[in-house]
């Protein structure tokens, strides 16, 4: 048997103690940001039926094309899938506990979400999701909320340079009449068109939109604007919206080659972007998805939301300086002789139970030594309490 130390897949990054304390402090901050405006928790399953996604994504994603991670189980041959984003899987779960239908729900999750993509700087495996989602909204008053929210936790975060771009998709009889047009653009220059855009080009042409290919970029810049095909709701909302946005001091940027790499979205989409993460640009984005409730199996409801991208706002926030406080131990007891080792482990608890953090030094050592350690746990120490008795001694070192 091979000894070769096994690592993680690559990807899939661990995260340890002292990143994983500011991850905490981080949660903390959303927590309570998210309680501000009354968003309630709700966890779903890492593993979800894979028909899901592909009904809920769209089977001619990326994403379900290419970067789910799918399996068959063994037991009962279903298909099932390390879900890929949370919005579905929020979905799911509000139709299956019948959430939707006495009142609308504002819900919010945090975890791991997994795409089979070429790891680079701000792109994993595995990654670390905030999904906000406001079940059974239909006015663009909660759009507007979402991103004054939002705004609100980019200021308390410290973070600065991030900006709002914002599109309406209409409805599905908008799209459907602009896809037309396009597609019937787009092949009058195909010879311009790189390999991924032409094999979107009559599945899932609106994708070309946001092409990053400067060549196919040109071509998009003459294509025909969805805006045109819009009815007189789509065009009202999206009014609406951006009256809210320039009421509340919003700066924004319209950007009609906004889409999306999910089909459930409509109406409203928009993304915040940054130019300090290089090529992964986008920290936040969301929109509408009025259809996917139905489309997913229940009564038709509204809704909107968004998620936001946790390492990338990680880096952000290190890079701006913002403090992530971590709070240390209270304490560190070291203890050197027979009698000490019950005392202090009493004294410890004693003052756990008066709602200290109480660090109890094991593994026996001179005091020297566990004094060094106590200073390499907590910089911080400073004070310290003795009590000796028949070669035994004990000492309480006040960390903060």
């Amino acid at each position: 048997m091979s000894r070769t130390p096994l690592q993680a897949v690559r990807g899939m990054n661990d995260v340890l103690p002292d990143e994983a304390e500011r991850w905490e402090a981080f949660e903390a901050i959303v927590r309570e940001w998210l309680a501000g405006y009354g968003y309630r928790p709700i966890r779903m399953p890492l593993v979800e039926p894979t028909p899901l996604f592909k009904r809920a994504i769209g089977e001619v994603t990326d994403i379900v094309e290419k970067e789910m991670y799918s399996f068959e189980d063994a037991l009962n041959g279903e298909q099932l899938t390390l879900r890929p984003e949370g919005t579905a899987s929020c979905v799911r779960a509000a139709i299956q506990h019948s959430l939707l239908y006495d009142s609308p729900r504002r819900l919010w999750y945090m975890g791991p979400m997994f795409r089979h993509e070429r790891p680079q700087k701000g792109r994993y495996r595995q990654f670390h999701q905030v999904g906000v989602e406001a079940l059974g909204y239909a006015g663009p008053d909660i759009d507007i909320e979402m991103i004054v929210m939002t705004r609100r936790l980019w200021q308390r975060l410290g973070l600065t340079g991030i900006r709002l771009e914002i599109n309406t998709l209409g409805d599905s009889t908008a799209r459907a009449a602009h896809r037309a047009k396009l597609i019937a653009y787009l092949e009058q220059h195909i010879d311009r068109l790189d390999d991924d855009a032409k094999r979107r080009l009559h599945t899932n042409p609106l994708r070309v939109l946001d092409s990053k290919n400067p060549q196919v970029r040109e071509v998009v810049a003459g294509a025909p604007r969805l805006e045109d095909d819009l009815d007189d709701a789509a065009r009202a909302h999206f009014a609406a919206f951006r009256k809210g946005l320039e009421g509340a001091g919003i700066e924004y940027t319209v950007n009609p080659n906004l889409v999306r790499g999910l089909d459930y979205y409509n109406y409203t989409v928009f993304e915040w972007i940054t130019d300090q993460l290089g090529a992964q640009g986008t920290v936040c984005a969301g929109g509408r998805y009025d259809g996917l409730v139905e489309q997913i199996g229940g009564k038709p409801a509204p809704a909107c939301g968004y998620a936001m991208g946790v390492e990338r706002l990680l880096a952000l926030i290190e890079d701006a300086g913002t403090a992530l406080t971590v709070t240390p131990s209270d304490a560190y007891v070291v203890r050197v002789g027979e009698a000490a080792e019950t005392f202090a482990a009493l004294l410890a608890e004693r003052l756990r139970d008066a709602g200290l953090r109480v660090t109890l030094h094991c593994g026996g050592g001179s005091f020297k030594s566990q004094m060094k350690k106590a200073a390499r746990h907590n910089p911080g120490a400073s004070r310290s309490n003795h009590c000796a008795s028949r070669g035994s001694s004990t000492r309480l070192i006040l960390t903060r």
